[in-house]
């Protein structure tokens, strides 16, 4: 079992448990027999080319930075001077600091962000070598070497690791270098599990069975579309399918026993075990591996609404949006002049939205819809597209001209920027809801109010209107359970290409 693979069961029960025990197998297989019936470990031909094309990518980016420092030096074009053997040696070492800090391994291949860390890790560690072995051989390399060379080259790694998952993800999509899973447990937790694993087609999972209790078998088959064992038959069942996962989502008083004698099974076949371990949307940097005495405990850490990152992102968010407010004044001025012209009405569109802790505010928009939008809108309740408490409707007759443009590329939620310069809301962060959805909240989609609205957020990059409610929700869970300032920073880069590309805006 590899600890640092955890994959989230969301199921229905919110508790990700399963009730009732798992049978435990009665007696473990010998390892002998569990090779002869699974045959030699799965090999995954994609993630051999895939780490070979990051060591190609890798060696050029060593060779880019490394080579552009060396030949901006004075002294640097001479074969045998100290910046020309260092810069070799970062070359030949670069790759090999990768492989060793585990930047290579098939795990942490498209998904989550251990790779980057990964790398900025054996960044670190070059940048010390360098100086540990410059001052050893009492060498006296460039300092632009040292102090750009190698941060540079970490970079462009950088750069062309992302570049890479880029094109894996686009693989992924359309079913390829993938993983084959085989989920484990009781038939509700592992429907739940499948169509999330499903809905996130880029993690590289694809489910190809499932082994639950008898009395589930029938209601998972029609459901998943896959082949259907017993518990006690996974082994076989990965073995018949060629599944290199197996995903356990049952938690209950025998999980640990079926979990220790099944990972003894799994010995020796190749095929990863990962665990569910029951908790919705919490991931990332709250979860982590903690031994006491021995006993290896999963620790959750709390969410944190406050302390310095929270001041941080306050202040960025401020710095952020005055500058932009400044760049974009010249754009802001034109939109408002297209939509006076386009239609009678007022510039602005103001509307009371809820923010932090329940607290109401002004959202300003520019008008994308007539100034009678508001009072049509029962007239049109019929026609709605969405689910859950939000309306909407793909061809909305009460859109302007200008508006539809405008809601294509996201550019009449521009004057939110003021918003965020007065501090009610964020340029990351859940939607801002309306007071009548605020009602009708329960305790769990209340937690949204815990953190201010964002100009954009998980739900802008992930789909924006044509998101379900209940998606949408969800992803704003995560954000509100996940938050750190790196996620953020993604989240903003994220929305640049979600705008760009006019994904789920209308």
């Amino acid at each position: 079992m590899t600890g640092g693979d955890v994959l989230l069961d969301h199921s229905g029960s919110g508790s990700g448990t399963v009730t009732g025990a798992l049978p435990v197998p009665r007696r473990a297989a010998e390892p002998r027999q569990v090779l002869r019936a699974v045959g030699r470990p799965v090999t995954r031909r994609w993630a051999g080319r895939y780490s070979a094309v990051l060591h190609l990518l890798d060696l050029t980016a060593a060779v880019l930075a490394t080579g552009a420092v060396v030949l901006a030096h004075p002294a640097g074009t001479s074969p045998a001077s100290p910046v020309v053997l260092t810069a070799a040696t970062l070359v030949l070492a670069w790759p090999l600091l990768l492989v060793g800090t585990g930047a290579h391994e098939e795990r942490v291949f498209g998904t989550g962000s251990d790779e980057y860390r990964r790398v900025g890790r054996a960044g670190f560690l070059l940048l010390a070598l360098t100086c540990v072995v410059s001052f050893l051989g009492q060498l006296q390399p460039s300092h632009a070497l040292v102090l750009l060379g190698v941060p540079g080259l970490t970079v462009l790694t950088l750069a062309g690791r992302y570049a890479a998952r880029c094109g894996l993800r686009r693989l992924r999509a359309r079913g390829a270098c993938t993983k084959r899973v085989v989920v484990v447990g009781r038939g509700g937790a592992v429907v739940e599990l499948a169509t999330a694993v499903r809905r996130q087609g880029f993690a590289g999972l694809e489910v190809v069975g499932a082994c639950v209790t008898p009395d589930s078998r029938a209601r998972v088959a029609g459901t998943l579309g896959v082949p259907v064992a017993g518990l006690d038959d996974v082994v076989a069942t990965a073995a018949r399918l060629g599944a290199d996962t197996v995903a356990v989502t049952s938690a209950s008083e025998t999980a640990a026993e079926y979990l220790r004698r099944l990972s003894w099974q799994l010995e020796g076949t190749g095929i990863e075990l990962l665990v569910a371990p029951g908790l919705i949307e919490v991931a990332g940097p709250r979860l982590h591996i903690r031994p006491f005495e021995g006993l290896p405990l999963l620790s959750v850490e709390q969410p944190r609404f406050r302390g310095w990152g929270r001041l941080v992102k306050g202040g960025v968010d401020r710095a952020a949006a005055a500058v932009a407010l400044l760049l974009l004044a010249p754009v802001l001025l034109a939109l408002a002049v297209a939509v006076k012209l386009d239609s009678a009405g007022p510039v602005l569109y103001r509307q009371e939205r809820v923010g932090v802790n329940g607290r109401r505010f002004t959202i300003l928009k520019f008008r994308s819809m007539t100034v009678d939008a508001d009072r049509r809108l029962g007239e049109l309740l019929e026609r709605n597209e969405g689910d859950g408490l939000l309306f909407k409707m793909r061809d909305d007759p009460r859109v302007t001209r200008v508006g539809r443009w405008l809601r294509r590329f996201s550019l009449d939620e521009l004057p939110q920027l003021f918003n965020v310069l007065g501090g009610s809301m964020s340029l990351v962060g859940p939607r801002p809801p309306l007071p009548a959805e605020v009602e009708r909240y329960d305790s769990s989609v209340s937690r949204r109010l815990l953190v201010k609205p964002g100009l954009t957020g998980l739900w802008q990059v992930s789909g924006r209107s044509d998101l379900s409610w209940e998606e949408a929700v969800r992803l704003d869970l995560r954000y509100v359970e996940n938050w750190s300032l790196a996620l953020d920073t993604l989240i903003l880069a994220k929305t640049v290409r979600a705008v760009v590309t006019s994904s789920g805006a209308y």
